[in-house]
């Protein structure tokens, strides 16, 4: 799909992603704060019973609309059927299922449509095209679609402009804020968000200049809030120093970063 079917299609997917994930924040706060039932994942994660009746919920409405879109979610078995489709869904049910666990109101639901298209090199690559982050807790919501700018409760967001390290607020794990040295570079560490989506989300809006994740992100995670990241203006990249593909056969990735453009080289150098 190209140019104004491109298009079309896109802003199709997007009305679909928000009035989805506003739907799956009711299914989610019905479990929010009444002890949901958990489970313990391979890797000692762990996943709720609201973990799973938001992604029933998500897939039983989106897969009908989409029947050609492939499917991946963390709460769903993989299917490589999604390797050779055109467009998938990539969906994180409730991101910070820790926090939603502790009480915390920084979750989220991450819906996305991913692609396949051409990057710069002619190489085939996998990127978001339309993308929903709700956070149910506090009402927001995120939505961003290719080359048509991210939005927050339907205002314009734009990452931050900085140009120096020192001073700029980070959202990064304590060990990693440790053994980067970031302290003494004159950083600030903001609090610590359970949702990696949410924090992600946050650079996209300015609220914080910069995120970095340690190795082992998903998909999942990611996907949604990079398309904020870069239509807000922002970089999220890996060490390579370049936009991460989505969909390959394990949608797993190594060490990222996200800040507004003007941070990037400096944030590449440090991670590397």
């Amino acid at each position: 799909m190209q140019g104004a079917d491109t298009t079309t299609q896109d802003l199709a997917d997007l009305a679909l992603l928000d009035t989805t994930a506003r739907a799956a924040g009711k299914v989610a706060l019905a479990f929010f704060g009444k002890d949901p039932q958990v489970w313990m994942k391979q890797g000692a994660s762990p996943v709720t019973e609201a973990d799973f009746a938001v992604n029933h919920y998500l897939h039983d409405t989106l897969r009908p609309a989409r029947p050609d879109y492939g499917w991946l979610s963390e709460e769903s078995e993989d299917n490589e059927a999604r390797l050779v489709a055109e467009r998938l869904f990539v969906v994180d049910p409730i991101d910070g299922t820790r926090g939603f666990m502790a009480g915390s109101e920084d979750w989220t639901i991450s819906v996305a449509v991913v692609d396949r298209k051409a990057d710069r090199h002619g190489r085939q690559v996998w990127r978001p095209s339309s993308a929903a982050l709700f956070n149910p807790c506090r009402d927001e919501m995120y939505l961003a679609q290719q080359d048509g700018g991210a939005f927050l409760n339907g205002t314009r967001i734009a990452a931050t402009r900085e140009t120096e390290i020192a001073g700029a607020r980070f959202s990064i794990s304590k060990p990693m804020y440790r053994s980067l040295e970031l302290e003494q570079l004159g950083v600030i560490r903001t609090r610590h968000i359970p949702s990696l989506a949410y924090r992600l989300a946050l650079v996209a809006s300015g609220q914080v200049s910069a995120a970095i994740a340690r190795p082992n992100a998903h998909d999942w995670d990611l996907a949604a809030a990079d398309l904020l990241v870069h239509e807000a203006g922002g970089l999220l990249w890996g060490e390579n120093g370049a936009p991460i593909s989505y969909n390959s056969q394990i949608p797993r990735h190594g060490v990222l970063f996200a800040s507004g453009e003007p941070l990037g080289s400096l944030l590449l150098a440090l991670i590397r």
